[in-house]
């Protein structure tokens, strides 16, 4: 039978929800960082223990092999397992943070968060910049890093903008000296996850600055919680994604360009460059970014011993949206394996009847992390129905504008 869609209020989460035929609510963001934060995590084999899988592993099977997910009831927790497994074998684990470990304020236009864990204080800092249109509170994009959206996108919008600084988390960045693991400002708080990659590491950070503009609330902030957003280019767009998978209360999350790692299957990467391509795989990507044991465990053919792969991180923001973002002439932003995994993850939206929340689009002959006009429809149609709740039409946002994958 088929599937219309509506839509109604979501008096449970205090937002906008899409109503099946079936008569089931899918929320399209939360108030809560992490609604799967009462399920424990599943059986962690070792790798020696772990089967061979060549294609890529089924998003909606359970961890126990038995049966999978058919009903939106149980995706929370299906998404727990994904993000046990992620965080254990890929990137670290992303630790909670206790009650009133979190103090938020405002300076002027500038939110400051101090985070105290362990006997030790992390301060984060970003400057909000309010839109000159519209009325608060204002839907907020973050940018990760920066925003490289083009400014145009949101000068005339009622969405205010701030920039996450990661090094602020984690020193780590592509050019010029930074501490190396076990020296940074998280480590000081968590000693025991020093093994960490940074992908956890300022997934975390996020997820602070999202705890302080909660706790201060709109009447301080200007800022609408329910309507967040998350962006990034390149390596931060592999940030923006592990943000908004990682973190419930984005209500939107564009990954741009976001390379190997972010969301191209690693799978499907390895088999590129093994028939000659010059890809960022799991073999070749920056360890700063991820655990090392990932790369110990899963090189080369034991890639297929993973017991994920990136389509599955993508699946994490589901039944939020999302919307990835390519540039194929950059051949090592492996766009090929980035189109594998946005189709596989899409099944997981269309199972509950949401696919208009999720969509690509891979556009060649444009600079690496330059938007070309001929991209913008997609991206407003995004940001106009998911933070500004206008009726947009998201629906098969599916564009591939390339000879080149």
């Amino acid at each position: 039978m088929k599937k219309i869609a509506f839509l109604t209020i979501g008096l449970m989460c205090g937002c906008i929800t899409t109503m099946t035929a079936q008569r089931t609510a899918v929320p399209q963001v939360y108030n809560v960082e992490n609604t799967g934060a009462a399920f424990a995590a599943p059986a962690m084999p070792t790798v020696d223990q772990l089967p061979v899988i060549k294609d890529l592993p089924d998003a909606m099977a359970w961890a126990n092999g038995k049966g999978r997910v058919t009903k939106f009831a149980d995706w929370a927790q299906r998404r727990s397992e994904i993000s046990h497994m992620i965080q254990h074998y890929g990137i670290g684990t992303k630790p909670t943070v206790p009650d009133g470990a979190v103090v938020a304020r405002m300076n002027g236009d500038t939110l400051t968060v101090n985070v105290t864990v362990n006997g030790h204080t992390l301060t984060l800092r970003s400057t909000i910049r309010y839109p000159k249109v519209g009325q608060p509170p204002y839907a907020l994009m973050i940018g990760t890093s920066m925003l490289a959206l083009p400014r145009q996108l949101f000068e005339n919008r009622p969405i205010a903008t701030l920039n996450f600084n990661e090094k602020q988390v984690n020193d780590y960045g592509q050019f010029g000296r930074h501490h190396e693991r076990g020296e940074h400002d998280f480590d000081r708080l968590y000693p025991s996850l020093k093994d960490n990659g940074a992908y956890s590491m300022w997934a975390w950070g996020l997820s602070r600055l999202i705890d302080g503009l909660q706790q201060l609330g709109p009447e301080v902030t200007k800022i609408d919680t329910k309507h967040i957003g998350v962006s990034g280019c390149s390596y931060a767009g592999k940030m923006a994604l592990y943000c908004g998978a990682f973190d419930e209360r984005v209500a939107l999350t564009i990954a741009q360009e976001p390379g190997g790692g972010g969301a191209a299957a690693w799978r499907t990467s390895h088999e590129s460059t093994l028939a000659g391509k010059n890809l960022e795989d799991l073999d070749k990507t920056d360890y700063h970014w991820f655990q090392e044991s990932q790369k110990e465990n899963f090189h080369g053919d034991s890639v297929y011993r993973l017991p994920y792969d990136q389509h599955e991180l993508c699946a994490l923001v589901c039944p939020r949206a999302l919307l990835l973002l390519g540039n194929p002439d950059y051949e090592w932003l492996a766009d090929g394996s980035m189109l594998v995994s946005a189709k596989a993850a899409k099944e997981v939206w269309k199972s509950f009847g949401i696919g208009d929340r999720m969509g690509w689009s891979i556009v060649d002959g444009h600079g690496h992390c330059q938007l070309p006009e001929s991209q913008f429809p997609e991206v407003e149609a995004f940001i106009d129905k998911f933070l500004l709740g206008k009726k947009t039409n998201t629906s098969n946002i599916e564009i591939v504008n390339t000879k080149k994958l």
